[in-house]
């Protein structure tokens, strides 16, 4: 079952459990998807799992920085509804690399690019984002290369 497939048949699950914050999260996270889908193929397409999956990430990148506003403004109501909101968009990432798997690929692609310095970091960040395919974030991946480029 695609990711697709699973956030339509969680929708409604959501439906008939009237369980409103689910089913409000899954139809907007069904509507980003469309729009991605008709941004990039055109009204008919649909989008693949991995372009899937990078459009789940940017919900819940809105929501993290929603977040991060919400307890500088001291507002811990709205900032719990849009953790709640991110809990349910993380349950359709795929499987999250652990740090040590992370290394491992960055120093790879560090010895396989021949990067030597900050200069060579999109080169090398190129590469590492096509071998994790959207199992971790990016912040963190980002941080792992600089620490080698010094």
């Amino acid at each position: 079952m695609t990711i697709s497939q699973s956030i339509v048949e969680d929708m409604k699950t959501a439906m008939r459990a009237k369980d409103s914050l689910t089913l409000n999260v899954v139809r907007n996270l069904k509507s980003s998807i469309k729009y991605a889908a008709i941004e990039k193929f055109g009204a008919d397409g649909e989008l693949a799992d991995p372009d899937v999956v990078t459009v789940i990430r940017k919900e819940i990148k809105k929501r993290q920085d929603s977040i991060a506003s919400y307890e500088a403004a001291n507002r811990p109501d709205l900032a719990a509804t849009e953790k709640a909101e991110m809990a349910v968009l993380e349950k359709y990432l795929p499987a999250a690399m652990s740090q040590d798997e992370i290394v491992n690929i960055v120093e790879d692609a560090i010895a396989e690019t021949g990067a030597t310095s900050k200069k060579d970091m999109g080169a090398v960040m190129k590469l590492v984002q096509e071998r994790v395919a959207g199992r971790a974030d990016g912040k963190t991946v980002s941080t792992e290369v600089s620490k080698r480029l010094a």
